[in-house]
């Protein structure tokens, strides 16, 4: 249980190739699984291009950037791809049905002592580990994006997870060069759980017009040193992603606090959802930095 040398992620998107370019760049061997093969093409393009930033500020070798990437094997078929995987990291979207599907998959092909991670930012762990037999091998890590350079990993224990497998990923996560952080299983975990309403209430005192979004996210970065407001954030982690985080916790705590502001839901509805549409609360047409506030906000 404490030896995981083989790892298997499934979801070639922004989190999970960062998650199978971070582990392949520690010397793991890793198989990258997406049902789309275009989606493995487009991650490890990715990775090589983050690689290459990485070698053009010097902070790794040619020779490193090679052996990362020779770390890597893709697949398109999920059972090939999480054979004799020691773990398992389920990075797909943010869908609990889909990961309750992948997950009964996972319980199928793989082996009863396969350690199963899920990378999800709100969905519960306990139910997550429903869908297989053994739910004590069932963990959350949520990685922060971009996953090759922040620090932190949440790592969720399910009501069921077993001391043996937390302290597992508690080690491994060190051994990679993170930071883990345990949190016990309840929605939104904490990251989310405080980061959320602040998001949400941002966009409320926009829809209240109480500030532009300009000065709402210089009130937030000049007052309180964060490194982006909260509306440019929004629109880097996705509006649909803040959203549905934001509907887990409001179904979750039956708690207005958490209800979803109307400006975010119409946004998401219409299809703003920030840098991946090229517009939320900024225009991303011609710059993925947040310099040109959206027509709407003007």
């Amino acid at each position: 249980m404490t030896t995981l040398k083989k790892i298997a992620v499934i979801g070639a998107g922004t989190m999970g190739n960062g998650i199978a370019h971070t582990f392949a760049q520690n010397g793991f061997s890793v198989n990258l699984i997406d049902i789309s093969e275009d989606s493995i093409q487009r991650g490890l393009q990715t990775i090589e291009r983050n690689l290459d930033r990485m070698l053009a500020k010097e902070k790794i070798s040619e020779k490193e950037k090679a052996s990362t990437l020779k770390n890597i094997n893709s697949f398109t078929d999920t059972k090939k791809g999480v054979e004799n995987a020691d773990l398992v990291i389920e990075a797909a979207t943010e869908n609990e049905a889909l990961k309750l599907k992948i997950f009964g998959d996972l319980g199928k092909f793989c082996s009863s002592s396969t350690i199963l991670a899920t990378n999800t930012s709100s969905i519960s762990i306990t139910k997550i580990a429903t869908a297989v037999a053994h739910p004590e091998r069932v963990i959350g890590m949520h990685f922060m994006n971009p996953v090759p350079i922040m620090k932190l990993v949440e790592v969720i224990k399910g009501y069921n997870t077993s001391n043996e497998v937390l302290s597992s990923i508690f080690q491994l996560s060190k051994t990679i060069g993170k930071v883990p952080v345990e949190v016990n299983d309840y929605p939104g975990f904490i990251a989310n759980r405080i980061l959320m309403p602040m998001i949400n209430e941002a966009i409320e005192s926009l829809y209240n017009d109480v500030a532009g979004v300009y000065e709402i996210d210089t009130v937030m970065k000049l007052g309180m040193a964060h490194p982006m407001g909260p509306l440019q954030l929004a629109d880097f982690i996705g509006l649909d992603v803040c959203l549905s985080i934001l509907n887990v916790l409001y179904s979750g705590f039956k708690n207005p606090k958490y209800a979803p502001c109307p400006l975010l839901v119409n946004m998401v509805t219409a299809g703003k959802l920030g840098v991946k549409s090229g517009e939320g609360f900024y225009d991303y047409s011609e710059s993925k930095k947040a310099e040109k506030l959206a027509k709407q906000f003007l």
